[in-house]
């Protein structure tokens, strides 16, 4: 008991710090805002896309989020990337070979994750600890250009605890290259080049074919299609496009993947190679990226129909998908940890995938995903204090945090450092620029409409109540349209413009639009939203039964939140009509609802806390609970 409560108050104690550091992160934005301090902005490609993005993301400095997810960022900054020992991350470099296969993964997994969050909080002291691992990395690259761990016998090939060798250079370029968009620093794209010239001279038509050094029928190392896609774009070198059309080209050689044979004809991500999840979003993260270089829409419609697929009958409620690593036939979702359920590493590479897609299309639907996955399934997989992760997070059980040097603990810090991203970007609505608003949470912007600077600040009381405002702050009249997320569990949606009604039409992209007008500063936009418990009902593997949710949040019972009452694996809902949840006063999202049990067949109320809260003190928790047959029945 006495542990229990070192923990607790552990944990209390650093909440409260990060929390502060949120607030101050925020003023410091705010200031930088009013000042017309400059955010740290990435560099434009050197070759343009073929394909315009239908929305544009902001530099992760032009926002700011407080508030629940704004915490859980801000931890991830502070907690992890500031933290991590980067020497265990390095020595595979320095001194081959390395601990284990794909330890070359690592380092820039955390380059990639660091660079975005030091964009996003301009920490010097961040940027010192980018600017050492990069410097690191490439003191590290070998004159042919290798970058990576294995000895000289044992390189870009398939060998015993040898195996992950592109895999790897796949990551030290993400990392180098993202370090290089948002610093300018020439030596890291030097190496990048070195790297993908390396690659270019060892694989392709005529030489060594790429799916002989690709473990998952290739798809591990096909998956550095990303990386090449954008080297071609940072330096306008037309050789490593074509190598990415070899890449895809590649995946019809015999004992191939067929990636995207398979989703054009059958448009199943189970019967498609072996089914590996990380691989297989992964290579369709990099045809996204093929897309938008070429102009090439063919290359969407198989992204399109794995991405209906999975939605359809692979996804979880709360956000991620995959048991086993792999995806699972129609409609098999099991919850127990020993299904080693949502692998982090997919979770944030369908988040990747549904940023590539909201980027290109503009649909609210990939925004909606956004949103479920980053307040559910990717933030339980990190503990809340934010310095470790989960490498599965089982919809039941308890959470097996871990401080190790997995792919998981690594992948987990990218997909919270690009949330900032997916919460304000912008578009052109009718030839008029616009806004685009996809977060409720307290929250600042600031971005370039039409030539004309623009900073909003929204204050909200979101997670506790529906109702934000939004106030500009504009050097002069400037005019812009507002497209806004509705999204499906807070509609219906109200506005009021500086304190009158005005329509929300929602359009067939899932957004809400204020047509193109003189917006001048000062100027107020109030929402009024949904925000109230409901019950999910079970179907398929959950048949029977039900859970609760919140807002955007999957609700669960945590055991360590309830003592005296029974183990979750024996409780009931009370009621699939009335869910009864009330939040609890003094707490941010905390609540009781009616529940029912064999032990306990009268009503009584019980604690519900977010998924990505439960089981955060060690304790057992469960999202779907036995549903009653009848309200005030348990079944």
């Amino acid at each position: 008991m006495k542990n229990d409560l070192r923990d607790q108050l552990d944990q209390w104690i650093r909440m409260c710090e990060t929390r502060i550091l949120c607030h101050l992160a925020l003023i410091g934005f705010t200031l930088a805002s009013m000042t017309g301090m400059a955010a740290v902005e990435p560099l434009d490609f050197r070759a343009p896309a073929g394909m315009a993005d239908s929305m544009e993301i902001l530099a992760p400095g032009d926002i700011h989020l407080e508030g629940w997810l704004g915490t859980r960022v801000t931890a991830n900054a502070t907690n992890r990337l500031m933290t991590a020992d980067l020497e265990p991350l390095l020595a595979g470099f320095r001194h081959k070979p390395g601990s284990h296969q794909w330890i070359g993964e690592h380092i820039g997994k955390w380059l990639h994750a660091a660079t975005l969050a030091w964009a996003y909080t301009g920490d010097p002291a961040l940027r010192r600890r980018i600017d050492y691992a990069a410097a690191e990395l490439i003191k590290a690259q070998e004159p042919d250009g290798y970058l990576g761990t294995y000895l000289p016998e044992k390189r870009l090939g398939l060998y015993p605890a040898a195996d992950w060798d592109v895999w790897s250079h796949k990551y030290c370029l993400i990392g180098l290259l993202t370090y290089y968009q948002y610093t300018g620093n020439e030596a890291a794209l030097n190496a990048s080049r070195k790297a993908g010239d390396l690659l270019l001279r060892t694989f392709g038509p005529g030489r060594k074919s790429i799916l002989s050094a690709g473990t998952h029928k290739g798809m591990a190392a096909t998956s550095v299609l990303e990386p090449m896609v954008l080297l071609y774009r940072c330096t306008g070198d037309g050789r490593y496009l074509e190598f990415a059309r070899y890449i895809v080209q590649s995946w019809n050689e015999p004992n191939g993947p067929a990636i995207i044979r398979s989703l054009l004809d059958g448009k199943r991500v189970d019967k498609t190679a072996d089914a590996k999840a990380y691989e297989m979003l992964s290579n369709l993260v990099g045809l996204c990226e093929l897309a938008r270089a070429t102009g090439e829409r063919q290359w969407l419609e198989p992204v399109l129909n794995a991405w209906q697929d999975i939605a359809d009958k692979r996804l979880y409620i709360t956000g991620s998908t995959s048991a086993w690593e792999r995806f699972q036939p129609d409609h098999v979702l099991p919850n127990e940890p020993g299904a080693h359920l949502c692998e982090t590493c997919v979770t944030v590479t369908w988040m990747q995938l549904n940023l590539q897609l909201l980027r290109l299309t503009g649909e609210a639907k990939f925004a909606n995903e956004l949103e479920k996955s980053s307040y559910n399934h990717l933030a339980a997989a990190q503990i809340p204090r934010g310095d470790d992760w989960c490498y599965y997070t089982s919809l039941e059980g308890t959470k097996p945090y871990d401080a190790g040097i997995t792919c998981c603990h690594s992948s987990g810090p990218r997909g919270m450092a690009l949330v900032p991203q997916t919460t304000y970007l912008k578009t052109q609505v009718n030839g008029a620029p616009a806004l685009v608003i996809s977060t409720f949470e307290t929250s600042g912007a600031a971005l370039n409409l039409g030539g004309e600077p623009v900073t909003l600040r929204q204050e909200s009381e979101f997670p506790r109540r529906g109702k934000s405002r939004i106030t500009f702050n504009l050097s002069h009249p400037t005019h812009f349209a507002v497209k806004i997320r509705v999204a499906p569990w807070a509609m219906p949606m109200q506005a009021r413009l500086n304190g009158k009604e005005c329509d929300l039409p929602i359009r067939d992209d899932g957004w809400a639009l204020i047509p193109a007008r003189d917006w001048n500063n000062g100027d107020r936009l109030e929402l009024r939203y949904t925000l109230a418990a409901r019950v999910v009902r079970g179907e398929h593997d959950n048949e029977g039964k039900a859970a609760l949710a919140w807002g955007p949040f999957v609700l669960a019972y945590d055991e360590a939140m309830n003592r005296g009452l029974p183990a979750a694996a024996d409780i009931g809902l009370a009621s699939l009509t009335k869910p009864g949840f009330k939040l609890e006063r003094g707490s941010e999202l905390e609540g009781k609802a009616g529940i029912f049990s064999s032990q306990q067949p009268k009503f009584t109320a019980a604690s519900f806390v977010p998924f990505a809260d439960a089981g955060s003190t060690r304790g057992t928790y469960r999202v779907w609970l036995r549903a009653p047959v009848a309200d005030g029945q348990s079944k």
